[in-house]
């Protein structure tokens, strides 16, 4: 299994496990570690879908979204003055208020952010949230549609029916089956397993085996993610740099738990991975250390990552002490599903 190590000094003091699946489009297995075919919620992971399902329903032609304004609609952002800007900007032009965000306050996760917030004695509102943008989204998704947008959280509203139906196209699932549960921000997240999750992330790579519409959708969503990645997480972010890092052929996205999605372009395949404990720090060295054996990314690339590849441990006096790695990585599978 696809493992991460955690050194302190000489001696490997944890590891996580980590669960991993790459499928091609045509449904052929590329690499797979550990469990892949049990159900995972995937989180944020799911955010480029949710996008997806708006712009499919015409709201960036309703309402003139702009790519960065599209693309944060994709993001877990970081609460920087752009990122807040771009969703203010989405509520205005569909007609909303931030009163009407539904995902609850949050301190920026970006440091500096959440100091300019303190400095000025500004409290975190719902726009500062992380899922802010996918919620903007929402809301002008529910204005195209033509329904109440009180109670878009519940998963029986409008909203999220078609934004369950959208997912579940993509990964070839009923989603009368799935799991359903609550998200960090309130809205339905659905539970799929790595290899049906792969699926969906391969079509967002290749854009086959889709509707027309469906596959426009996804293109304009995954155009918007790579051509501005700072808009997708934030300032020193990992799918921002692995993005950036990529030069376009990959998009990607991050999910609470451990989750990660990734699209390659050129490889013509989707990625997605679960750290079994759920810890976040063993998402990067994994995700990067299996797109280099799977050959989406080059040895330059790669070394534009290295900090998330393997990050290194520090103490409270900011002293290296030890470092997050990858385990070696072997890519055998060729089977079919």
């Amino acid at each position: 299994m696809l493992r991460v190590e955690v050194s302190r000094g000489d001696l490997v003091e944890s590891v996580h496990q980590v669960a991993a699946c790459a499928l091609s489009a045509r449904g052929d297995l590329l690499f797979a570690s550990g469990e892949i075919d049990e159900p995972v919620y995937l989180r944020s992971s799911a955010k480029p879908f949710i996008a997806a399902t708006a712009i499919e329903a015409g709201v960036r032609e309703r309402f003139g979204l702009s790519m960065e304004e599209i693309a944060v609609m994709s993001a877990s952002h970081s609460g920087e003055a752009f990122h807040v800007e771009a969703v203010r900007s989405i509520l205005q032009k569909s007609g909303f208020g931030e009163s009407d965000l539904q995902c609850g306050p949050q301190i920026p996760y970006s440091d500096a952010a959440a100091h300019e917030l303190e400095r000025a004695g500004t409290p975190a509102s719902a726009v500062y949230n992380n899922c802010s943008g996918k919620h903007a989204g929402i809301l002008a998704l529910c204005r195209v549609m033509g329904v109440d947008p009180a109670g878009y959280l519940d998963a029986h509203h409008p909203v999220q029916q078609r934004i369950l139906a959208f997912c579940a196209r993509l990964s070839d699932d009923d989603p009368a089956h799935w799991p359903l549960g609550v998200d960090g921000c309130g809205i339905p997240v659905y539970a799929t397993s790595l290899r049906r999750a792969a699926l969906a992330f391969a079509r967002l790579a290749t854009l086959e085996g889709l509707p027309d519409r469906d596959a426009q959708a996804l293109l304009v969503v995954r155009d918007a993610m790579v051509s501005h990645p700072e808009f997708v997480a934030g300032t020193g972010e990992l799918d921002t740099a692995l993005m950036a890092a990529a030069g376009g052929a990959i998009a990607c996205k991050a999910g609470a738990e451990g989750v990660h999605g990734v699209a390659s372009m050129p490889g013509q395949f989707g990625y997605v991975s679960k750290v079994l404990d759920g810890t976040s720090r063993a998402r990067g060295p994994s995700t990067i250390a299996a797109l280099r054996a799977l050959g989406a990314l080059s040895e330059a690339q790669a070394t534009k990552l290295d900090s998330f590849e393997r990050p290194i441990v520090y103490n409270r006096a900011h002293r290296a002490v030890g470092q997050i790695r990858p385990t070696h990585v072997a890519v055998e599978t060729a089977s079919t599903s």
